[in-house]
């Protein structure tokens, strides 16, 4: 399953986010290191599903559809807030970083409305400036794979010479466990000298962020939106980086929680809710959900958690959902349940990539698929698109 990484610096809203992104309960407090160990629940991402284009009811197995909205499973870790210095570690900073280790895309969440310093501790809103934060939990990511590569430099570089090494492949080796594929490497590397016996510690750090860039993208959560004080920020943090989604993570789990109360029809991601129970509705909660209405939902679409996974995933990691089935007439597996799962997959993938996902005795005797929108033969080679339903033939 895909794991997506909730990072940032203590008190930021980091347990709110989880929680109402996964419907997980985990401790929440106004103070430093509320979260010790990481934490893990099961998230969604959303898709349209081919249901209704189809004009089939769906009985999915391994995600859920919702009025045409496929609901896909990927897994979520809200990790201990880092510090600076933590590459050093400083606070919990080794165990953080080390959890980040098989996360394939970082939700970089934010104070931005400026009301928590650079340790996390409450100050007056407005008072901090949250890109301070952005930059120094990038480059805590950096130092951090930086001490794993300098660590053993000057032998490796005698290592390479003298058995003819591979550099991509020595470095792919330093970085085994982190999730970072060679190919990741091989790219990263061709952005510094070739001549790697030259290299100081400017074009590690160089190769470093090409890598993150490449193997672990990160996408700033702007929570606390809906303060006075964060607009001006959001603005300003727009402006430097092109990956930002404005959200309130409160606001999100106050909806989540009175939908799974059966008090209003909430679904994740949406602009709007409708209240079921108005009559066992307190004052004060009439009152917050006016709030979040006119100060969330009305300004920003949503209350920005369901499209951050969303971009997470499909943006960043540039994936697709497909359907596989066994039948591509009646769009069914071999117990008969109609469109049973959702495939995340790399955009440009093809059907014997997606057979070797399904599984790996599929994939090797795959021989050719059939596209069930169309009802046509599509060859190895046919490069997917979202929603495609293939049916996959195997000898």
């Amino acid at each position: 399953m895909l794991q997506i990484a909730v990072t940032g610096k203590p008190n930021v809203g980091k347990s709110s986010f989880f929680n109402s992104a996964t419907s997980s309960t985990v401790e929440m407090a106004d103070y430093p290191f509320t979260t010790i160990d990481a934490n893990k629940a099961v998230g969604n991402v959303t898709s349209q599903c081919p249901c209704k284009e189809m004009e089939v009811d769906c009985n999915p197995r391994n995600s859920k559809c919702i009025d045409g909205i496929r609901f896909l499973p990927i897994e979520l870790i809200d990790v201990a807030g880092l510090v600076p210095g933590a590459h050093e570690g400083r606070g919990l900073g080794n165990k953080f970083l080390d959890e980040l280790r098989q996360a394939k895309v970082f939700l970089h969440i934010i104070d931005a409305s400026g009301s928590t310093d650079i340790e996390g501790r409450p100050v007056d809103p407005g008072s901090h400036d949250p890109l301070e934060d952005i930059d120094f939990l990038q480059e805590e990511i950096v130092m951090w794979i930086y001490g794993i590569l300098n660590k053993n430099w000057s032998r490796l570089i005698r290592k390479i010479e003298a058995e003819k090494l591979d550099v991509a492949k020595v470095i792919h080796e330093q970085l085994s466990g982190t999730g970072i594929l060679i190919e990741h490497v091989i790219t990263a590397k061709r952005s510094i000298d070739p001549d790697f016996t030259k290299w100081e510690k400017e074009d590690f750090l160089k190769l470093i962020r090409k890598l993150l860039e490449i193997a672990k993208p990160m996408l700033i959560v702007a929570n606390k939106a809906d303060l006075p004080t964060a607009e001006g920020n959001i603005k300003k943090i727009k402006e430097k980086y092109p990956n930002v989604i404005a959200a309130s993570a409160q606001s999100e789990l106050a909806l989540v929680k009175a939908a799974e109360s059966g008090l209003i029809d909430y679904i994740s991601g949406n602009d709007d809710f409708n209240i079921l129970k108005e009559e066992e509705l307190s004052q004060a909660q009439k009152n917050a959900l006016e709030y979040i209405k006119i100060n969330v939902l009305k300004k920003f679409g949503s209350t920005g958690v369901q499209e951050a996974l969303n971009q997470a995933i499909f943006k960043l990691l540039d994936m697709i959902v497909v359907y596989p089935v066994e039948d591509e007439h009646k769009l069914t597996d071999n117990k008969g349940n109609i469109l049973p799962d959702g495939i995340l997959i790399t955009n440009g993938s093809n059907p014997r990539q997606l057979a070797y996902i399904v599984h790996t005795d599929i994939g090797d005797k795959f021989m050719h698929a059939i596209n069930a929108k169309t009802n046509m033969r599509v060859s190895s080679d046919y490069e997917l698109l979202n929603g495609d339903i293939i049916s996959i033939i195997t000898s």
